[in-house]
C-alpha cells in the first residue's frame, strides 16, 4: 500500500470516530436538555403548589374571620334578648307595684268598692292570659329563630366537610402526580445511561 492510501484510510477512520464522538456528546447534551427543563417544571409546580397552600390558608382565615362576626352577631343578638326580658320584667313588676297599691287602696275602701275589685280582679286576670299567650308568642319565635340558626351551622359544617374532601382528593391527585414525576424522571435516568 502506498501512503495516500493509508492516509485515506486513517482519515476515514478519524472521521468516523470524530463523527461517533459528536454524536455522542449531541446525545447526552439533550437528555441533560431534557433533565434540566423537567427539574425547572417540577420547580414550577412546587412554587403553584405553595401559592395554593397560602390562597387556601387565606380562604381558611377568612372562614374564621366569618365565623368569628357570626358570634359577635349572636352574641349582641342574645344581649337585645336580655335587655328586652329585663325591660318586660321591669314592666312586670312596675305592674305589680301599681296593683299592690290598688290592693291597700281596695282594702281601705273595701265595702264601698267590692264590685269595682271583681271587676278589675277580672281585667287582670284577662291581661294576666293575654301576656301569657304575648310571651307565649315570643317564646315559639325565638325557638325558630334559634332553629333556624342551628340549621345554618349544620349547613356550614356540611361545607366545611366538602371542603375536607377535595383537600383529602387533592392531597392524593397530587400525591399520585409527584410519584408519576419520580418515576418518569428514573426512567428518563435509566434510559439516559444505556
Amino acid at each position: 500500500m502506498d501512503r495516500n492510501e493509508i492516509t485515506k484510510i486513517v482519515e476515514e477512520i478519524i472521521k468516523e470516530r470524530i463523527r461517533e464522538a459528536i454524536e455522542s456528546y449531541v446525545e447526552e447534551r439533550e437528555i441533560r436538555l431534557k433533565e434540566i427543563s423537567l427539574i425547572e417544571r417540577v420547580i414550577r409546580v412546587e412554587e403553584e403548589l405553595k401559592r395554593l397552600r397560602e390562597v387556601e390558608a387565606e380562604r381558611f382565615e377568612a372562614i374564621a374571620q366569618r365565623f368569628e362576626a357570626i358570634d359577635r352577631r349572636f352574641e349582641a343578638l342574645q344581649k337585645e334578648l336580655n335587655n328586652r326580658f329585663e325591660a318586660i320584667a321591669q314592666r312586670f313588676e312596675a305592674i305589680d307595684r301599681r296593683f299592690e297599691a290598688i290592693d291597700r287602696r281596695f282594702e281601705a275602701i273595701n265595702a264601698r268598692f267590692e264590685a269595682l275589685q271583681k271587676e278589675m280582679n277580672t281585667r287582670f286576670e284577662a291581661l294576666q292570659k293575654e301576656m301569657n299567650t304575648r310571651f307565649e308568642a315570643l317564646q315559639k319565635e325565638m325557638n325558630t329563630r334559634f332553629e333556624a340558626m342551628n340549621t345554618r351551622f349544620e349547613a356550614i359544617n356540611t361545607r366545611f366537610e366538602a371542603i375536607e374532601r377535595r383537600f383529602t382528593f387533592m392531597q392524593w391527585f397530587m400525591t399520585a402526580g409527584f410519584t408519576i414525576v419520580t418515576v418518569l424522571i428514573a426512567l428518563f435516568g435509566i434510559l439516559a445511561q444505556r
